[in-house]
């Protein structure tokens, strides 16, 4: 069976749903709506890494101030 893990889609619903985005968008809008997609994902992947760095920037500062006591 050929399923995406995350929602359990085969390939005959994956054709279909993108058939019904061509209808909906046209092959012009397609590639515009795919860009938005992706300055998404990078924003939202360049936030998470924001925070990531903040917490081990607070770790490593608590842990010297453990150690200078």
């Amino acid at each position: 069976m050929n399923h995406l893990m995350f929602l359990d889609l085969g390939t005959g619903e994956i054709i279909i749903i993108a058939l019904v985005v061509l209808l909906l968008f046209g092959g012009k809008k397609i590639p515009e709506l795919m860009k938005g997609v992706g300055k998404g994902v990078k924003s939202f992947k360049d936030g998470l890494n924001d925070v990531e760095n903040e917490i081990k920037k607070d770790i490593k500062s608590d842990e010297k101030q453990d150690t200078a006591k």
